[in-house]
């Protein structure tokens, strides 16, 4: 048992036309600062996954979706030095807007087996095998 609080926060996998999948680049001065992670983020207190996930493209990536578009697909859970993460990932191939970086330094369309080419947090990492078994 351990005594780390867990964190629950959602991510996504747009996939495009081409099935490539978005991936976003850390901006400095945050943890893990550079790296390359899949869009998302917190889930508020009373917040579903699938809201919060809306919330967090709206406003990292300036891009409208609804529920109905969002498919689970994998889970990371991942111990790190002072919490647990337990993320969902869910993939979106229908939204309205062009992504725009706007809380992020870069945005990145990858194809999924290229993916393991792009230094990413240990809790993204094991959801790439399941984004390249859907692709």
């Amino acid at each position: 048992m351990s005594d780390k609080p867990i964190l629950l926060v959602v991510a996504c996998a747009l996939v495009d036309t081409d099935r490539r999948v978005l991936i976003a680049q850390r901006p400095e001065g945050k943890h893990m600062a550079n790296m390359w992670e899949f869009p998302g983020g917190k889930i508020d207190p009373g917040e579903t996954p699938e809201a919060a996930l809306i919330r967090e493209l709206r406003e990292e990536l300036d891009v409208e979706t609804k529920e109905a578009c969002l498919a689970p697909l994998s889970f990371a859970s991942h111990t790190y030095e002072h919490m647990h993460l337990l993320m969902p990932l869910y993939v979106c191939r229908r939204w309205q807007g062009t992504p725009v970086a706007k809380e992020h330094q870069a945005l990145k369309w990858v194809r999924p087996q290229n993916l393991r080419d792009y230094a990413m947090p240990p809790a993204d990492e094991p959801l790439i095998a399941a984004l390249c078994d859907l692709l």
